[in-house]
């Protein structure tokens, strides 16, 4: 039994960021209900990990790719738990593929999984969000998509469609529930890196051995990386 009240839907969950967000979802006290597409090893595995928190979690496998898979879904995780409070849509391709050596059906399938499934998913959801006057709905996106990826052309369009689709969807429903969330995702690293602080340069000796007139030339100003030699003081009788 969720720990409060309160259940969740999460695609691609099997591993790395998915994963992530189902561990967490299920230490705060969400039942889950994770999606993968293919390796169902990987989700009973995160599954056993989440039930450790004493939640419920259950395995929906299917292809968010495709409108039916995403209601049929979207349908099982609502007969489970009774409502979706927080969708993830977290499941994405990102092939990296000339804009000229792409298909119709290759641009058609990323732009399904990035960016339509987010909208199916949405459909399915939200009615009970509403009903409830509570949910959270995160779509996520990256910066080198919104800033363009050579070769991944589809992928940067859907994400840009995504993050339409979250500012909208706040828009309409951000009174009625809660508003959708964009998320731009870190990269995950085994470990943190650390930066190492530069060593400070010593400054040089000024030579004893220049003359006294040579002395006599200021560090200040320095323009352009050149000493500059101070005027001579004049003075004028008259």
């Amino acid at each position: 039994m969720a720990a409060n009240g309160k259940s969740a839907l999460v695609t691609g969950a099997g591993k790395n960021i998915g994963r992530a967000c189902v561990l967490g979802l299920a230490e705060d006290g969400f039942n889950v209900a994770i999606n993968g597409s293919s390796d169902r090893a990987a989700c009973d595995k995160v599954a056993k990990e989440a039930e450790k928190f004493g939640v419920k979690a259950i395995v929906i496998m299917g292809d968010v790719g495709k409108a039916a898979e995403c209601k049929r879904i979207a349908d099982a995780a609502i007969e489970a738990f009774g409502s979706v409070d927080a969708l993830l849509n977290n499941a994405a391709l990102r092939p990296n593929k000339p804009f000229l050596e792409m298909s119709d059906a290759d641009w058609s399938r990323v732009i399904d999984v990035d960016m339509n499934a987010a909208v199916w998913l949405a459909r399915a959801c939200l009615p009970g969000m509403v009903a409830k006057g509570w949910g959270r709905i995160v779509n996520f996106a990256g910066m080198n998509a919104i800033h363009g990826h050579a070769g991944r052309t589809p992928v940067s369009v859907a994400k840009h469609g995504v993050w339409g689709l979250t500012k909208a969807l706040a828009m309409e429903f951000g009174p009625k529930a809660s508003p959708p969330t964009p998320s731009r995702p870190a990269r995950l690293r085994p470990t943190p890196r650390r930066r190492m602080p530069r060593p400070r340069r010593a400054r040089r000796p000024w030579p004893a051995s220049r003359s006294a007139a040579s002395a006599s030339r200021s560090r200040s100003p320095r323009r352009r990386g050149y000493w500059c030699r101070r005027p001579a003081a004049t003075s004028t009788a008259r």
